[in-house]
């Protein structure tokens, strides 16, 4: 077995941490900026991109569709396991994208168990697809993979790795779009996101409509314990991390148009992210490094089938 070294501890990660370390490495995993944990959790749970994320399971912002199929259906997988485990923030909740026109079969669906269409889901949309995804409620999440981390004797500190050749053995780049610095990687693209924490109604199912994305929009309603996330923008080169006022209330008013249940919800709070956009997700080995980074707006989706591959490749 070998000693590996994760820089990088989002969810990508911690998630192929808990993977090697249950393949009998001894791994230490060096995150550049690590969350505060939940309530009540001590010691650091992930970085602030992943902590950010809504974060319902739904491939987006990734490619190519091929791969991003296997590894999104090895995660789904995952996922439901976990869930039916009582795992901390792993909820399988139904929900529905809807869309303006009739459309042929997403693309993605061929990752899912069981999808229903659903003829006018909502005023206004012609059509949607409707199946149970998870939705994973990261502040609760991620302490639990640090914990599990921790369970299979892995380290997590934080670190600013200025080089991978300062490190040792093997080495897993899970940096996302650290990797513009660490590597040199000039395809990696921030993708912008903002989001608003409305108070929960009562709200049990997920929604997503993605036909304006064209304008750098999408609208999504994720529904968790103790709030409701609703977005959110898509904006290619943007890096701000300051929410805008009007963007949110654009959003609210988008989240509200899509489900009425909402028209009375408190705003709690405002959130922003950058997605680590790349025309495909690397995920391949490069002598004693192992790099896995690109994974847009599906770092969640992709965690777990990424993670088995990144464990096959250290071997």
């Amino acid at each position: 077995m070998a000693e590996v070294t994760i820089v990088g501890a989002g969810v990508i990660g911690m998630s192929c941490a808990v993977r090697l370390l249950e393949a009998g490495h001894a791994v230490r995993v060096y995150g550049r900026e690590l969350a505060p944990p939940a309530p009540g959790r001590a010691g650091p749970v992930g970085t602030v991109t992943s902590a950010v994320a809504a974060a319902v399971w739904y491939p987006y912002l990734a490619e190519p569709r091929d791969r991003v199929t296997g590894w999104s259906a090895a995660a789904l997988a995952e996922f439901t396991r976990l869930a039916e485990a009582g795992v901390d923030g792993v909820v399988m909740t139904p929900g529905t994208e809807i869309f303006r026109e009739p459309v042929d079969e997403p693309w993605w669906t061929s990752a899912v168990p069981s999808v229903q269409r659903v003829a006018e889901p909502r005023p206004g949309y012609a059509e949607g697809w409707s199946f149970v995804s998870p939705v994973i409620e990261m502040p609760l999440y991620l302490p639990w993979l640090a914990a599990r981390v921790a369970e299979l004797g892995g380290t997590v500190e934080q670190r600013d790795v200025g080089s991978l050749a300062e490190l040792d053995g093997a080495v897993v780049n899970a940096t996302g779009l650290g990797a513009r610095e660490l590597v040199g990687d000039a395809s990696m693209e921030p993708v912008r996101g903002q989001v608003v924490y409305l108070e929960q109604v009562g709200v049990h199912r997920w929604w997503i409509d993605d036909s304006a994305l064209d304008l750098g929009v999408t609208t999504y309603v994720v529904p968790r314990s103790r709030d409701v996330v609703v977005g959110g923008t898509e904006d290619h080169g943007a890096e701000e991390l300051v929410a805008d006022p009007a963007t949110a209330d654009a959003i609210v008013a988008r989240a509200r148009a899509l489900v009425p249940e909402l028209a009375g919800a408190r705003v709690l709070g405002h959130n922003v992210g950058v997605r680590p956009a790349r025309p495909t997700v690397r995920l391949e080995r490069v002598g004693d490094v192992v790099h896995c980074y690109g994974h847009g707006g599906a770092g969640v989706t992709l965690s777990w089938g990424c993670a088995d591959e990144v464990a096959a490749l250290v071997g």
